[in-house]
This record gives structure tokens, sequence and C-alpha cells, in this order.
């Protein structure tokens, strides 16, 4: 593991209630002394607005990446909306260093699909701006088959890579694929720490998932996971979850 884990510092007392300090994950981090990366795959689980995203955006920042997305060579930035919560968190690292670092956020990868076309207009990059994305502008895909372009072609050996709900625009046939492209890229000497609501990728092999929920912070096998179980609801029995959403 490069990064082995995350430890907040004590925040003072006027900050505690406010954002992002107040966010459900960050107080459930805090309250448990920190987060232990022990596995090459980590997933953050729980419901929108937990504060999964706002947690990766601060080890993005802390680690030199980009918070907007993007690798560590990557500056671009539409709105400063990432917090300071960076400030108060340490990475605990030990090792040698990632060959290579992305943070791939599926809201902002128009940003970062524009970015790359920036690049290619310097005289200096051309068409190299596109030789690790699969060779042709990324606004030239689909949102889904850009994400995966990026991972397949830019994601390799001995990386650190923070994927932020990646399963975005895919097809349950994409999903598959992307969870090849995490095996081959655990394989490879990498590490990942993913945020998803995607019950198929946390069913990787031997990850370690954390859910954020009313009982607080947890570390659960995917069955007992909320996005597990709310999905099985659906797919077990569809016209009677149908029945009971639309018509009670």
């Amino acid at each position: 593991m490069f990064v082995h884990e995350l430890k907040l510092s004590e925040l003072p007392k006027n900050m505690e209630m406010t954002y992002p300090f107040g966010v459900f994950a960050v107080q459930e981090i805090l309250r448990n002394g920190g987060l232990r990366f022990e596995r090459p795959v980590t997933f953050l689980s729980g419901d929108n607005g937990t504060g999964k995203s706002t947690i990766l955006e601060a080890i993005a920042a802390v680690y030199g990446i980009n918070p907007e997305g993007g690798s560590q060579n990557f500056n671009f930035h539409t709105v400063d909306s990432h917090s300071n919560l960076y400030e108060f968190i340490r990475l605990v690292r030990k090792g040698s260093l990632p060959k290579t670092k992305f943070f791939l956020r599926s809201e902002t990868y128009y940003n970062v699909a524009s970015e790359l076309e920036e690049l290619a207009r310097d005289p200096m990059e051309g068409d190299l701006a596109f030789a690790s994305y699969g060779g042709k502008s990324l606004h030239t895909r689909s949102h889904g088959e850009g994400l995966l372009s990026i991972i397949e072609n830019r994601f390799g050996k001995d990386g650190f890579y923070l994927l932020d709900e990646p399963e975005a625009g895919l097809a349950t046939s994409r999903q598959y694929a992307l969870l090849q492209e995490i095996h081959r890229l655990v394989q490879a000497g990498s590490q990942l720490i993913i945020a998803t609501h995607s019950p198929i990728l946390m069913a990787y092999p031997d990850a370690t998932i954390y859910q954020f929920s009313e009982e607080g912070l947890e570390v659960l096998p995917l069955e007992e996971t909320t996005a597990f179980k709310e999905t099985k609801l659906f797919y077990d029995d569809p016209k009677r979850m149908l029945h009971y959403l639309l018509y009670q």
C-alpha cells in the first residue's frame, strides 16, 4: 500500500460542526480514529451526502493531485469547490512512491476532457496530449466510454488511483469491464480508493468496504451493505417493489 492510513487532526471547537467538519463521514472518521487502507482496493459506500467525495477530495489534495480531477500534472480549476479538510489530514505512507497518481471524478470528467483539448492545442504537446488516453479526444466518446478509456490507457503499474462514482454512465456490461480493469491494476501493484454506489464494483474480491450509514462507520462484507440489500430487494421481486414505491 502506498497509503496505509488517514488520520484527522483534532478540530478547533468553533469548527467542529461547520462544513466540511460537520459532514457525517468526517465525524465518523474522527470518532474512529482514522481510516486504514490495508488492501489494494478500498471502497467507500453510503447514501448521497454522507461525505464520500469530500474524503476523496481531501486525500487528493494532500497527495498532490488536482482535487478537481486528473493527474498530479493537471492544474486547472473551474470552481474552487473542494473544502479545506485536507489541511487537517495526515496520510501515513510507507515504502516506495507510486509511479503515477490520478483522481477520476465522474462529475468533473468533462473538465478533464476539456483540459486535454487545451493541452493538445499547445504546439509542444499536440496529439501527444491524447497518447495516454486512447489516442483521441475524450470529447469524441460518450461519458462512459471516456471514463473507461482513461482507466484502460492512463492507469497502469504501481499507481495510486482515486475514483469517485466511476460507475456513472456505465452500462452493466461496462461495469463488468471496469471490474476487470481494477483486477489488472491490482495485479500490477496499484492501490485504488473508490467511492461508489455499485454493488457490482464492491463485489471485487478481498476489498475493504467502508460503509457510512445510520449505524456509523462499519467495515462490511458486500452482502451486508445497503447498496447490495436495496438492489437485491428490487431484483428479487420488481413488481412488488414497484407496487410499494408507486401505489402505497
